[in-house]
């Protein structure tokens, strides 16, 4: 794998990246809570962007992969506020941005804040106020308290270590909600959901789906898939919604 290089944001964060020059629009790689940017999807949204001569660029959030930082200490706005800094400094132009899970939360953030540079969206499993419907409301009250009273709460995870949520993120997660107001996106927008998704259910990209304002957005559904969203079948359906959204953009 090469070598990253390396973007220093306005607050002193290290982000770390890898682009690749082609034609415009340009496509971003956004990934989730504690992926990086050597997953599956990437690397592969990668060798098709160099096969079909596209522009692209996958970086990590601080706390994630190789860049600065350490992951109990970030939130959701920390990783808006790097995914805004990369895609300033290291695009050109609009671009289609493909948010995986909370890369698509973040995704839609991007959408709200800087709507110029944002040509279309493809959504893999998007998870868009996680923090607050899927940990906050789901919680015992053990866990409530432990995490406001404690600074943090550790749940327990299918990908290994346990996830440790902080009060931070809950508190700043609070502040990027992007489901209680309209949300207008005059872009082509392509939402993807496996029905066997244990992380984010179907009803979380059925209710997505009912928020967004636009004449261009779609949702499909591939029963059976999982959250990871990355065996071949699925790689494919990536790849087909992205040049869609690029036809279109």
């Amino acid at each position: 794998m090469a070598t990253p290089e390396f973007l220093e944001t306005a607050q002193g964060r290290r982000i770390a990246w890898h682009r690749f020059s082609g034609r415009e629009p340009g496509v971003v790689f956004l990934g989730g809570l504690r992926s990086d940017m050597t997953g599956t999807k990437a690397v592969h949204l990668e060798d098709w962007a160099r096969r079909t001569g596209r522009a692209f660029l996958r970086f990590d959030y601080s706390g994630h992969g190789q860049s600065s930082g350490d992951f109990t200490q970030g939130c959701i706005g920390d990783w808006a506020e790097d995914a805004l800094a990369a895609i300033t400094a290291l695009t050109e132009g609009p671009q289609v941005l493909v948010g995986s899970s909370m890369g698509g939360w973040i995704s839609l953030l991007m959408a709200k804040r800087m709507p110029e540079k944002v040509a279309g969206l493809v959504t893999i499993a998007a998870a868009p106020d996680f923090t607050e419907d899927g940990m906050w409301a789901e919680w015992s009250e053990e866990q409530r308290r432990a995490c406001m009273e404690e600074g943090q709460v550790a749940l327990p995870s299918e990908y290994g270590e346990p996830m440790v949520i902080t009060r931070r993120m809950i508190e700043d997660g609070r502040k990027q909600l992007v489901l209680r107001a309209p949300l207008a996106l005059p872009i082509p927008v392509r939402m993807l959901q496996g029905t066997a998704d244990a992380d984010v259910p179907m009803a979380v990209a059925l209710r997505l789906l009912d928020h967004l304002e636009g004449e261009d957005i779609r949702l499909e559904l591939v029963k059976g898939a999982d959250h990871r969203f990355s065996d071949p079948g699925c790689l494919a359906t990536i790849t087909r919604a992205v040049e869609e959204v690029l036809t279109r953009a």
